[in-house]
């Protein structure tokens, strides 16, 4: 761009922007610095007319100054943070006890399953449905009707699966 007989570039626009930016942080900086003195000073007290009655002093629970108001202000908010993550970890707490319940459900289902997968590969083929029925607590009679053997063959199968498990 040709401004005057000037040439403007992409560089110069780039450098025009960042002094901009720079004397708005300046600009910024120094009215941070004004109204920090502003609010650090403290006025002078002014003195009452004679006719005026004497207002009486500041009770326990008023802030006798701004000094002591920014202390207790601070005290509250670090109270409140404090009260706050004691609720937050308690909360935790509660939430990682429930999570080990799960676990030792989950842990209890787990060793039952591999007991039966243990107890099926205990015996011999022809018997693995029949140790897998009385793993699951089938009475001997309904594994003697559903596997297709005797009687007696299907109590030895529930009292060894009994076994095995204890």
């Amino acid at each position: 761009m040709e401004l005057g007989g000037m040439t403007l570039g992409l560089r110069e626009g780039v450098i025009v922007l960042i002094t901009l930016v720079a004397a708005y942080i300046v600009f910024v900086l120094l009215r941070m610095v004004r109204l920090h003195k502003g609010t650090t000073q403290v006025a002078a007290p002014l003195e009452r007319p004679a006719a005026q009655p004497e207002m009486p002093a500041p009770s326990a629970t008023e802030p006798a100054s701004d000094a002591n108001w920014e202390k207790t202000s601070v005290g509250l908010a670090d109270e409140m943070l404090r009260q706050g993550l004691e609720q937050e970890v308690a909360q935790l707490r509660d939430e990682v006890d429930a999570i080990r319940g799960e676990l030792a459900a989950l842990r209890q289902d787990m060793l039952q399953e591999l007991a039966h997968l243990q107890a099926a590969q205990a015996v011999s083929p022809i018997y693995g449905d029949a140790m897998q029925m009385a793993a699951a607590g089938y009475d001997a009679a309904m594994i003697a009707e559903r596997c297709g053997i005797a009687r007696a063959e299907a109590e030895l199968v529930v009292a060894l699966a009994n076994s095995q498990e204890r």
